[in-house]
């Protein structure tokens, strides 16, 4: 399981906090960031490859950021057009995409040095990851925070809410218990 939970870029790289913390106040409002971020990540991973080889070592990471910026353009007017609540409620996070330190790091530690599937593999699978790691934050503070699971009355209406889970500190405490919790068990075999 630990090996598992280290395969989220914000559990096991210590990456993206600012969505994790930001937008996981609600299930709705983590799936909508991770499947963001998943698109952005595969597609630019994806352009990355597939240009690398005409891409100049001295400019590769400003056309790095200029292809995710496509790319989160590309999202942002879809999620504006086709989600307006979500697109709300996201804000400023989904420009944000751009300097997330996973889609740069990324770009530069694997889609520049693999090929188009793996590069396409990889930005799938992190992206997966790291909305499993939205939706692992969110599911905690929204039904802590709120007593519901996407919107809906999960915990008795004599349920208190922890609001604490819902603010900015109580998204920090709540990551901090989850590394401890991985960092506690029993290495893998």
């Amino acid at each position: 399981m630990r090996k598992l939970l280290r395969l989220c870029p914000t559990f096991g790289l210590l990456l993206g906090f600012c969505p994790a913390l930001a937008v996981t106040t609600a299930l709705t409002n983590a799936l909508g960031m991770g499947l963001a971020f998943t698109f952005v990540l595969t597609f630019s991973n994806f352009f990355v490859s597939l240009l690398r080889r005409f891409i100049p070592e001295e400019t590769r990471i400003p056309l790095f950021i200029i292809i995710a910026v496509t790319f989160v353009t590309i999202t942002d007017l879809l999620i504006a057009g086709f989600a307006p609540d979500l697109y709300q409620a996201l804000g400023i996070f989904i420009p944000l995409i751009v300097v997330n330190c996973i889609i740069l790091g990324r770009a530069e530690a694997f889609a520049y040095k693999n090929t188009v599937l793996a590069a396409l593999k990889d930005g799938l699978l992190n992206g997966v990851w790291f909305t499993f790691g939205l939706l692992v934050l969110a599911g905690i503070r929204e039904l802590g925070g709120a007593g519901t699971i996407f919107g809906f009355q999960a915990l008795p209406a004599g349920y208190v809410p922890t609001l604490l889970l819902v603010l900015p500190p109580g998204g920090f405490l709540l990551i901090g218990f989850i590394l401890a919790a991985i960092n506690e068990q029993k290495p893998d075999a």
